[in-house]
């Protein structure tokens, strides 16, 4: 019998429910990080998701004409996210006017081929600059004050030292945010967002409007001291060094507290972005709180402050961001650079996953995407410009084309062997069962990591055409299901051998390798290898694979005397 009694229960769960507040309401499928095991990872519709992604260049994402013969074209790439801005002057053309047409075609686009998104934040910020902040507010630099030089000359910066600049930057954001919870909050179609883009300031290293001159002169906040003494003994070397070098003290001004080196502007900005940050970050997730971030445009080597962006999220500022800018739940790693391994374990931390949303592309590209997977047990990965070639900039310089351009096929490749073996990828990552051996490439002739109770050396092999590339960067990952074996994924071209440092049979052999290749949906067992196809059954030889070509192999070793 339904009774009066039922219908008052139902009554008041209704109630109960209006009287929670919007953000606590909202689902509880909402994309959030979960740490599983020795991995955090990324959690979409109640299962782990591990984001083969790719970002698309600046400007694309704001005609929805010119992405509708795109989206095929990423999802036959095998990506299964992409990282598309949102621009500031798109949603809000006039203060306190919004239009949000451009959003819901974006998620009408990617759905369409069954992709998340990734939204980009393009507010007070990108690259520096503030380029995509609505007109309104580029004329009306007195409301909205622009970072200066020292000279007294201003520049195409919002000055983060600016309350209306960073108010109206909330005010908009924190209404993206509620609207995405409208349209997109029970189907997740953006599992993350990014929040402004690769801040700082350049050429300079520090603002020096009146503001940010008072503020350089204050004291440094208690928020952030109190964070240098309770974490000091996990600071980041550079940051601990400035802190202690200058006493450790408690309390001072900047200069007092981390001394009067170029670095210490470098740091001061940091705060002030952060703190910044924290309040956009924190007006969105009042409505919508999905994971979120901010990127970090790296410093090359040997440059200093005002040289690089000033005041970014990069390693040794990675602790200031923590302290200023609590509601991020991360900061990542836009990597060009050579030292792809070096930048990204720096962001490899407890307490900060891996996610790297902007690389190079192409065959550097899908070994530096094993290696973050494996050894770095990342989140996800997204080569720049996926939707063709054009030009990357950091900071004031050109760093080359986008090597995601024509298609990308080494990513193509990659991505259909990783889209299958996603489940158990992700599984690995939690049980500490996968590494990746690395070859960057340069005078590195020989790779080396260990793999359970074995060492893996790696050396270059022939391609295709015959000849040896020097130069090249090399991967295999290992994901391991027994004692003496592996699934491994390779990029590139190389011959992979076995030793051992372990008690026991001193010598290592093949037992067998068998390609495993996917069809209708399923992973198979194809050739059992041997012979000429394994040196005589002493190695496991990767080939450079193209699109189409998604196999990996199931490796199995044995010890003999």
């Amino acid at each position: 019998m339904f009774s009066l009694i039922s219908a008052a229960r139902t009554v008041a769960a209704g109630l109960a429910l209006l009287a929670v507040p919007a953000a606590q309401a909202q689902s509880a499928a909402t994309p959030h990080l979960e740490r599983r095991g020795a991995a955090t990872q990324l959690i979409v519709d109640d299962e782990p998701f591990l984001m083969l992604g790719g970002e698309l260049h600046n400007s694309s994402s704001s005609d929805l004409a010119y992405m509708a013969p795109i989206w095929p074209r990423l999802k036959a790439m095998n990506l299964n996210t992409v990282l598309v801005p949102v621009a500031w002057e798109t949603i809000e053309p006039q203060e306190g006017r919004f239009d949000f047409s451009r959003v819901d075609g974006l998620l009408k686009g990617a759905r369409a081929q069954n992709l998340r998104l990734v939204l980009l934040w393009f507010g007070a910020w990108k690259n520096t600059y503030s380029s995509y902040v609505p007109g309104w507010v580029k004329r009306d630099q007195a409301r909205f004050a622009r970072a200066q030089t020292s000279d007294g000359r201003g520049t195409e910066r919002l000055s983060p030292f600016s309350a209306a600049a960073r108010d109206a930057d909330a005010r908009a954001f924190g209404e993206l945010m509620r609207h995405l919870r409208a349209a997109d909050g029970t189907q997740h179609t953006v599992v993350m967002v990014q929040v402004e883009n690769e801040v700082g300031v350049i050429p300079e290293s520090r603002d020096h409007s009146a503001a940010a001159d008072a503020a350089l002169a204050a004291p440094v906040p208690e928020a952030l001291l109190r964070y240098l003494a309770a974490h000091r003994a996990t600071l980041h070397p550079t940051l601990r060094t400035a802190w202690e070098a200058a006493g450790a003290r408690a309390a001072g001004t900047w200069h007092e507290v981390f001394g009067d080196a170029a670095m210490t502007d470098s740091l001061f900005m940091s705060w002030a972005y952060a703190t910044f940050i924290e309040k956009v970050t924190a007006a969105g997730k009042a409505h919508y709180r999905l994971p979120m971030f901010t990127n970090a445009a790296l410093i090359r080597p040997n440059y200093e402050p005002g040289q690089y962006n000033s005041g970014g999220p990069l390693p040794f500022a990675i602790d200031i961001y923590k302290a200023g800018a609590p509601s991020l739940d991360f900061l990542a790693p836009d990597i060009y650079f050579e030292d792809y391994a070096d930048w990204a374990s720096q962001y490899a931390r407890p307490d900060n996953p891996l996610f790297v949303p902007e690389a190079r592309g192409g065959p550097v590209g899908a070994a530096n995407a094993l290696y973050s997977f494996g050894t770095l047990q990342a989140i996800g990965f997204s080569p720049f410009g996926i939707d063709g070639e054009g030009v990357v900039l950091q900071g004031d310089a050109s760093i080359g084309l986008s090597a995601a351009g024509e298609g990308d096929p080494a990513m193509t490749a990659l991505y259909g062997q990783l889209a299958p073996l996603a489940p158990t990828i992700l599984r690995k990552q939690a049980e500490g069962s996968v590494t990746t051996v690395l070859m960057e490439g340069g005078a590195q002739r020989a790779g080396r990591g260990r793999i359970g109770e074995y060492i893996v050396n790696m050396v270059r092999a022939a391609g295709a055409k015959g000849d040896v590339d020097q130069t090249s960067r090399i991967a295999a990952m290992f994901l391991q299901n027994g004692p003496d074996e592996f699934l491994v994924v390779g990029s590139g071209d190389a011959q992979l051998s076995f030793t051992t440092d372990r008690p026991g049979p001193p010598l290592v052999g093949v037992e067998s390798i068998d390609e495993q290749v996917f069809r209708d949906g399923q992973i198979v067992t194809a050739r059992r290898l041997n012979g000429d196809e394994t040196g005589q059954g002493q190695s496991l030889r990767l080939f450079s694979k193209d699109a189409g070509d998604e196999k990996v192999y199931r490796l199995r070793l044995y010890r003999y005397r």
